[in-house]
């Protein structure tokens, strides 16, 4: 399947899979949404990541993280920058997902980073998406 904004495609297909409480998904894999599953996994909102190789086309599986009572973790992804309407913000700019308790993924030229880490060396970028 083919889709103009794979990013937004990852997003979806996580916010679907964790209303139907799956405990993983499979989505075509690239550099970015690896890098994306990294900072899920070290914000502590999925429990693990992995690239398959499926026959050429690589597949990243994402094993979503639930609580004790069985809630989602993740309560809500949202896109920020689309392909039609890229938003790009400056170290002083960056955005805060619910006072501090969720993250922003900031694409910056020292590569994918959440908004605390980007705030943190000074730099801005293109605001990819918001998890809380």
């Amino acid at each position: 399947m083919s889709t103009s904004d794979p990013i937004s495609d990852l997003l979806t297909r996580v916010r679907n899979s964790l209303v139907a409480r799956h405990e993983k998904i499979d989505v075509p894999s690239s550099r970015l949404k690896v890098e994306i599953a990294r900072i899920l996994k070290e914000a502590g909102y999925i429990k693990n990541y992995k690239v398959l190789d499926d026959k050429g086309a690589g597949l990243l599986r994402l094993y979503l993280k639930y609580d004790e009572s069985g809630n989602p973790v993740i309560h809500g992804v949202a896109r920020v920058s689309k392909p039609g309407r890229r938003l790009y913000r400056g170290k002083t700019e960056l955005p805060e997902v619910l006072g501090g308790l969720g993250i922003s993924i900031i694409s910056t030229s020292q590569g994918l980073l959440t908004d605390h880490d980007a705030r943190k060396r000074g730099i801005g970028g293109e605001v990819v998406c918001s998890v809380w």
